[in-house]
This record gives structure tokens, C-alpha cells and sequence, in this order.
């Protein structure tokens, strides 16, 4: 009515009241009436705002990428923003008389793009694919420097790169290529766990090859000492029998030189008594036959007499015609010759 309307704006909404080309009042959340033909208002979103964006971009490598990210920012200076683009309200209090507001997030959008896009040139395709968090820190640094966005009034609140993706193709033959890597990977692993199982087999064997070297090297040294012991007894024992066969030969060279001593003697003692013998026989060639019977008789017993007489009867028996023998003299013969084979038999016993 009369043109006097009321208005209220958000605490996220700068609000700037211009009255004959001055600015009377301004602030965040402000509520007041004013008179619509005479006055300007100004609303500038100062909450943070969202920006997402695609870019299809090329690598260094001349390969396609599609970069998918998002800025946030906000208004940071309102004053300054309201000074270069137009964020005037319209009769109503509502709507905007331009398209400032809407191109704001694409004049950021499109600062976002350039950096991005000079980053990624400088980057190969693997690379690039791997590199979102370092586009994005870049983005952001550079993107908050640019003069523009200075100029603005803005804030950049942080750059997210959601996703790197190459063409289809080009993405199926790296998930090719790293399912090949990863196998080859795969099969390495195995490779070397098998060889490492190969090595440690080799390893036990190589230690029971080594223990049973070992073993057998003691066997053979136990061998060894058991054949100097052998060999050495037997040196021993040779050096033994050799002294015993030395003494033996000794003691038989003795008994040698004994038995010929013997010999030697008793043949002198034979050659002597056969000299004496034949000496005593010629000596009783020329004697009388009874002179050497009756030396002979010297020193015999009665009972060797009485023979002897009984032998000189027996001689002249076809001149005796009768012999009595008394009983009395053949018990004394008896009797003598009974006492002379024991002496004979004690003789012999003392021996």
C-alpha cells in the first residue's frame, strides 16, 4: 500500500539497503520496511555454495580423461561482490533482475577448469589417475590466488577431484594390464614361495647331507682308530712271537749245542770206554780163563756166586751123576733175591 513494503532476509543472506545511491543499512538476517520506489535492495549470499563440475580433458600422453569434481565457496566480501556483479533485488523483494548470482558460480567453475585442466596436461595418463588429491591441492592454492576470484571477494573453501577416468577402452586395457600385473605378481609370489620352499628343502637336505658326512667321517675315523689299535696289536703281537721265535731259536740252538755237547762227550766217553774196553781185552787175551772168571767173582753178592757155581755145575752135568740141593739153601737164595728186587724197586721209587 503506497508502495511501503516489508522485508526480511536469512542470517546466510547480506542484505544492503540502498537509498538514493547510499547504502542506510546493511548486514546478515536484517528485517525492516522500506519504500519501494525510492530504495535498492542488494542481497548477497554469504553461505557456502557448492560447484560440481566434469571436464573431458587430455594428458600428456594424448590420452582422454573425464575429470569429475566439485568447488565450495563463499562470499566473502559482500560489498565487493555487490560492487562488480548485480545481485539487486526486484520490485517484489524476491527475485533477482539479473543472472549474476547463477553466473558467479560459473565464472568460479570455469577458473576451476583452466587450473584443473593445466594441471592434468602436465601429467601422463598413470600418472593423472592417480594424482586426484594432488589436483586437487593445487586447484585449491592457485584457484586462491587467482585476481579474479581476489577481486570477487571470495573465499575458496577446498577443491575435491571425485574421480579420474579414462575412455572405456583406454580404462579396459589398464584393467587389463593391472590384472596382468597383478597376476604376474601372482604367479612372482608363488614363484618365489616355491622357491623359497626349494631353498629351504635344499637347505635340510644340504644339513642331513652334512650330518651324514659328518657321521660317516666319524665312523671312518673310528675305523681308522680301530685298525691302528688292530695294527699296532698286532706289531706287538709280531714283536712278541718274533722275540719268542728269537728265544726259541736261541733256546733251541742251546739245546742244539747241549745235545751235540752231549754227543760230543759221550762219543769221546765211548771212543774212551771202548779204549779202556779194548785195552782190558787185549790185557785178558793172554790171561787165563779162570784168573779173569775169579777176578770177575770180586765184589759179587753170595747169591751172584751161587749162580755162577750152579753155572759151572750145570756146565759138567754129564760128569755129576747125583745133586742134592738142601731146602735151607734154596730159602736163603729166595729170601736174598726177595730183598734185592725190593731195594731195587725202593731204588727206583727214590728216583
Amino acid at each position: 500500500m503506497f508502495g511501503i513494503r516489508f522485508i526480511k532476509s536469512q542470517p546466510t543472506v547480506h542484505l544492503l539497503h540502498f537509498r538514493g545511491g547510499k547504502v542506510v543499512r546493511e548486514g546478515a538476517g536484517q528485517s525492516f520496511f522500506y519504500y519501494a520506489p525510492t530504495t535498492t535492495l542488494v542481497a548477497v549470499p554469504v553461505a557456502s555454495q557448492d560447484r560440481p563440475f566434469i571436464l573431458e580433458l587430455v594428458t600428456a600422453d594424448f590420452q582422454s580423461v573425464t575429470v569429475q569434481g566439485q568447488v565450495t565457496y563463499r562470499i566473502g566480501d559482500p560489498r565487493r561482490t555487490a560492487t562488480l556483479m548485480d545481485f539487486s533485488l526486484d520490485r517484489d523483494g524476491e527475485t533477482y533482475v539479473s543472472e549474476d548470482p547463477q553466473r558467479l558460480g560459473d565464472r568460479v567453475a570455469m577458473q576451476v577448469e583452466v587450473i584443473v585442466q593445466q594441471a592434468v596436461q602436465a601429467l601422463e595418463l598413470k600418472q593423472a589417475l592417480r594424482a586426484s588429491a594432488q589436483i586437487a591441492r593445487t586447484a585449491r592454492s592457485e584457484l586462491a590466488a587467482q585476481p579474479e576470484i581476489e577481486a570477487l571477494g571470495l573465499e575458496i573453501l577446498g577443491v575435491s577431484i571425485m574421480a579420474v577416468k579414462p575412455t572405456p577402452d583406454i580404462a579396459r586395457a589398464l584393467e587389463a594390464e593391472a590384472r596382468e600385473s597383478n597376476l604376474k605378481a601372482a604367479d612372482d609370489a608363488i614363484y618365489l614361495r616355491r622357491m623359497s620352499a626349494v631353498e629351504n628343502e635344499r637347505a635340510i637336505r644340504q644339513n642331513e647331507l652334512d650330518t651324514d658326512i659328518a657321521v660317516e667321517q666319524k665312523k671312518r675315523e673310528i675305523r681308522e682308530t680301530q685298525m691302528e689299535a688292530r695294527a699296532t696289536l698286532m706289531r706287538k703281537e709280531n714283536a712278541l712271537r718274533n722275540e719268542q721265535m728269537l728265544a726259541d731259536i736261541a733256546l733251541e740252538t742251546q739245546r742244539k749245542d747241549f745235545v751235540n755237547g752231549q754227543a760230543k762227550n759221550s762219543r769221546t766217553l765211548a771212543e774212551a770206554e771202548a779204549h779202556r774196553v779194548a785195552a782190558v781185552m787185549q790185557a785178558l787175551e793172554r790171561a787165563d780163563p779162570r784168573i779173569v772168571q775169579a777176578l770177575a767173582a770180586v765184589d759179587m753178592q753170595p747169591g751172584q756166586l751161587i749162580a755162577q757155581a750152579f753155572g759151572g755145575i750145570a756146565e759138567r752135568a754129564e760128569r755129576i751123576g747125583q745133586l742134592n740141593v738142601s731146602p735151607d739153601l734154596l730159602q736163603g737164595l729166595l729170601a736174598q733175591a726177595t730183598r734185592e728186587e725190593t731195594g731195587k724197586a725202593g731204588r727206583e721209587r727214590g728216583k
